[in-house]
């Protein structure tokens, strides 16, 4: 058995989610990307004496549909604190965050994969505001080794939810799955956009290890602000294998706080445990508890709509398509409605076949996305309806298909004027295929001899004789019967 099998990483990760509000968590400053640096800034952002904060009723809103969404308990009241800390990025020198009454408590995520159910319970998930941009000069534009840094305040203040799990993941597969679904779960409620290259969604990682059938837990160290998921998996990695490293030298893991560098795909120490900050929370005297109406929280939690994972898991036992199926197809709510509707018509797996494959490739060329395009579900049941009753042939529904997202219209109209109908007569087929098999001996006894392949050049020419409207499936089946393979 290798090191690595030896040990069970022991994984539990802090998300930081930009809410998708149209002002900040405490001031009425418009959020903003890519803007000019310092253009939505005001004193209550900036930390003038005297600016008095008051809390983003929307952010409230989200923060709890994203806690329905986990599972949560919604606290009847909630409160903010002051947290203590001296940092360019903070012109309070304290942020404003949640401490020992958080609006969201307790809770599960269920992550479907290939092999079953992922469950990760959720500790808790609070508001606080952001902090605001560092802007390194210097090469690769990080903090080491930087020249200068510059302060953009647009993104202090940003509303953020920062959601916390248990330790119950044990890889960083399974880290990274737990992370994608969940993105995916608050962008489809308009919780967040989640982009994570703007940082909407950034990753802190509390990675561990611990030999296997061990129930104590390892010391752990903590990875910051990964903000892709092959970084993510990446960084947790190369942690897991260097404190496996460490442990099979003799020595001892140390809680420290780790920076990865993807660049050369290696961690820096930022902090240890000696170094790492008390932060000294404070109840925030400016601003009163939170205290959601009940019935206001009920409604919102009854309005909740069907989650991807609950979507994917009733698409496998209802409609019987795949895992790698469902979880394409639920990649947006846009492209589920689509593919519903289109199932609903004709025969899932067909559906979802054609939507994955040839409808994305063909939209794809052209940029547009299956739900704006013109092949609508409608028009595309009727061409997969002409494809099932074998009246058109593979080839020939593809062209069909070019037409239907080029101008629309109708597959059995677009088919009879293209002249695309396959050929149903059984004795033409038979005797084109008797003619190339008496045309080509020699391939003929190549396929006789075993060569599998050579029965790929027989429905090539079968396929170029008729122009494409032959049965490719029934040609081979007719090339083998006159071969006598």
């Amino acid at each position: 058995m290798s090191a690595r099998q030896s040990y069970e990483p022991v994984i539990g990760v802090e998300i930081h989610v930009q809410l998708a509000t149209a002002t900040k968590m405490f001031c009425g400053c418009e959020l903003s990307f890519g803007d000019p640096a310092n253009t939505h800034t005001c004193p209550v952002c900036l930390g003038h004496p005297g600016a008095l904060p008051v809390t983003n009723a929307r952010a409230v809103e989200l923060a709890i549909l994203a806690g329905h969404a986990l599972g949560c308990t919604i606290a009847p009241r909630s409160t903010f604190h002051r947290k203590n800390y001296f940092y360019p990025d903070l012109p309070k020198a304290y942020q404003i965050s949640q401490y020992d009454e958080p609006v969201c408590l307790g809770g599960e995520f269920v992550a479907l994969t290939p092999g079953g159910e992922l469950r990760v319970g959720i500790t808790r998930a609070h508001l606080e505001e952001d902090a605001a941009k560092l802007v390194h000069a210097g090469p690769g534009g990080r903090r080491a080794g930087a020249e200068s840094s510059i302060v953009d305040f647009n993104r202090g203040g940003t509303p953020l939810l920062e959601i916390v799990t248990e330790p119950d993941l044990h890889s960083a597969e399974d880290a990274v799955t737990f992370f994608k679904q969940l993105r995916l779960t608050l962008r489809q409620l308009g919780v967040s956009d989640c982009n994570m290259e703007e940082g909407s969604m950034r990753a802190d990682a509390n990675v561990s290890v611990r030999p296997v059938g061990s129930q104590e837990l390892g010391v752990k160290t903590e990875l910051k602000n990964m903000n892709s998921f092959r970084f993510l998996e990446r960084a947790m990695e190369a942690e897991i294998d260097r404190q496996i490293a460490i442990l099979e030298g003799g020595g001892k893991v140390t809680q420290d706080t780790l920076h990865y560098d993807p660049d050369s795909g290696t961690l820096h120490p930022l902090r240890s445990k000696e170094e790492a900050h008390d932060y000294r929370y404070l109840p925030e005297p400016d601003l009163v508890p939170v205290v959601p109406d009940p019935a206001w929280v009920d409604r919102l939690r009854a309005a909740l709509p069907e989650l991807p994972v609950d979507r994917r898991r009733r698409w496998m036992a209802e409609l019987g398509i795949t895992f790698e199926d469902a979880e394409v197809l639920s990649e947006s709510a846009e492209l589920a409605t689509y593919f519903e509707d289109l199932a609903a018509r004709v025969d899932p797996k067909a559906a979802a076949n054609w939507v994955r494959g040839e409808l994305r490739a063909q939209l794809r060329e052209r940029d547009e996305e299956p739900w704006e395009s013109r092949a609508t579900p409608e028009r595309l049941a009727g061409l997969l309806e002409l494809l099932d009753a074998r009246t058109i042939n593979v080839p020939a529904a593809k062209e069909v298909l070019a037409e239907l997202i080029e101008r629309g219209g109708d597959a059995v109209a677009i088919v009879e004027a293209k002249g695309l109908g396959q050929i149903t007569d059984e004795s033409e087929l038979d005797e084109l295929v008797a003619r190339l098999i008496a045309d080509n001996p020699e391939q003929a006894q190549q396929l006789r001899d075993g060569k599998e392949k050579v029965l790929g050049f027989f429905v090539g020419q079968a396929m170029k004789a008729t122009e494409g409207r032959a049965d490719p499936k029934r040609v081979g089946e007719l090339v083998r019967d006159r071969a006598g393979v």
